[in-house]
């Protein structure tokens, strides 16, 4: 049987090729016979460096860049030999994950390592970019990348703001003088998959900010500002669209890679699809294995085992998926192309210990495993 293993990351406890090598080794222990091919897959946060850098020539690229707190980290991306495309994830960067809890505030974090990785990027040859921006600690509205790339934002007096969330209040001018001109050049595509506008009830700053550390207050704060950024820009950019589907994400990232950059936002996991050219894999397949941490209803709203789903059904294959936990809710996912799914826990657990990596591997081999018999024995 050729089957096609394409598993999203179990945050936490496996990568997605981690998780992709188990199944097959379980599928290979049921029948040596098998011909299973891993792919790897992910939803443009987190694993797009990796999704996209397995089994393709190039090489990882790592470098000092400010971190979110204007505090030196190291970050790292990866450059594709084929055509000199750039794959980045801003969470290296400017993600929250590089924070403490307690140093969680959208007033004082940047996206200025952003810009960076992308001038690094250019002064190595690259013209082509691909951006995840899934896991940021920042509201900045993507001024910090912008002044990285060489963007001014001056204030009342003419002097250079924050490049902060908090320095969006001061903006009153906006200079492209010292912009790098190869900027021209560039082809930006990236990976969004919230649709959230810039401002109002369902903008950044209302429905993320909160998870970055912002109070009340500080929320209500943030969305006039960025209220006052976009309308400012507008004159500089006539075309600019607060409301643009994914205009919000990243902390207003997302407006500054389409206004500033004429970027395309896509879903990520569309663009992880193409790139990885899975479709052509699951021509062939017999069967196809997806699967992801958590599977519940928020699954089946596009993530990225659904884009396998759905790629697969394109080709009439059936579809199973493994899952860290799965949720009453999630038989929606059957409606979406998922034929059957199971949930790897083995018995009653702390989180803490299903998220062991150990005890994560043992459980979705032992399930893969259990799965696969019964599919053997289906067809005797």
């Amino acid at each position: 049987m050729n089957i096609v293993v394409a598993i999203d990351s179990f945050k936490g406890s496996l990568s997605s090729t981690e998780a992709g090598n188990i199944v097959k080794n379980a599928a290979l222990k049921v029948d040596s016979f098998h011909n299973v091919t891993v792919r790897p897959l992910a939803d443009g946060g987190e694993g797009t460096v990796e999704a996209l850098s397995s089994g393709v020539k190039g090489r990882i690229v790592e470098l000092d860049v400010t971190g979110p707190l204007f505090n030196k980290v190291t970050a790292n991306y990866f450059i594709m030999d084929e055509n000199n495309t750039a794959v980045i994830e801003m969470a290296s960067a400017a993600g929250l994950t590089l924070l403490k809890e307690n140093e969680r505030n959208p007033l004082k974090t940047t996206t200025f390592g952003v810009g960076e990785i992308i001038l690094d990027a250019i002064s190595r040859g690259c013209r082509r970019f691909i951006v995840g921006i899934g896991g940021s600690a920042t509201n900045d509205g993507g001024i910090g990348m912008l002044g990285a790339l060489g963007y001014e934002f001056l204030d009342s007096k003419g002097e250079k703001i924050a490049l902060n969330g908090e320095g969006l209040k001061d903006i009153k001018t906006i200079c492209a003088d010292n912009v790098n001109s190869v900027l021209k050049e560039c082809a930006f595509r990236v990976a969004c998959d919230v649709k959230n506008p810039l401002c109002g009830e369902l903008g950044c700053s209302k429905v993320f900010a909160p998870q970055k550390g912002a109070d009340a207050e500080t929320v209500e704060q943030m969305d006039l500002w960025l209220k006052n950024y976009s309308l400012l820009v507008e004159k500089t950019f006539p075309d600019a669209d607060s409301n643009f589907p994914g205009a919000g994400a990243a902390g207003g990232l997302g407006f500054a890679f389409k206004t500033f950059l004429n970027a395309q936002l896509d879903s990520g996991v569309k663009i992880i699809l193409e790139e990885t050219k899975l479709e052509e894999y699951i021509k062939n397949a017999d069967l196809v294995v997806t699967g992801e941490g958590r599977l519940d209803y928020q699954t089946a709203m596009g993530k990225a085992p659904i884009g396998v789903a759905e790629l697969s059904k394109k080709h009439n294959k059936k579809v199973i998926a493994f899952a860290g936990s799965v949720t009453d809710d999630a038989t929606v996912c059957n409606e979406k192309g998922i034929d059957a799914y199971f949930s790897i826990m083995q018995g009653v657990s702390t989180l803490d210990d299903a998220l062991n990596k150990n005890n994560a591997e043992k459980n979705l081999f032992n399930t893969a495993y259990q799965v696969f018999k019964l599919l053997d024995f289906c067809k005797k």
